[in-house]
């Protein structure tokens, strides 16, 4: 169920109905944490693309947060050299780009 409400709300995301994706890309990062833990690669890719979407809307503060716990995950579960952990670090520096500076 998780995957399949990942993979529609990636269809809106790629059309650009981000406000229909988002709540399917919620439902499942909920489903993902009860049914997996906290831990899990497949949590990591929830959070990998609620946070991609936050960041396609400008919504770069709410997106880091959830770049970095994926980041943490991919890591300590799949190791630093895996390609989802590698892309994960790769938007997360590009995301901290575009944030302003610190006041």
């Amino acid at each position: 169920m998780a995957l399949s409400l990942n993979n529609l709300a990636f269809i809106y995301y790629s059309q650009r109905r981000f406000s229909e994706a988002e709540p399917l890309y919620l439902q499942a990062l909920a489903l993902r944490r009860q049914l997996l833990g906290e831990e899990h690669p497949d949590v990591a890719l929830s959070l990998n693309n609620l946070a991609k979407l936050y960041y396609l809307q400008g919504r770069y503060t709410q997106a880091e947060p959830l770049y970095i716990k994926a980041l943490k995950i991919f890591e300590q579960q799949l190791g630093v050299n895996h390609p989802h952990t590698v892309k994960c670090c790769e938007s997360l520096a590009d995301l901290r780009d575009r944030l302003p500076p610190p006041q």
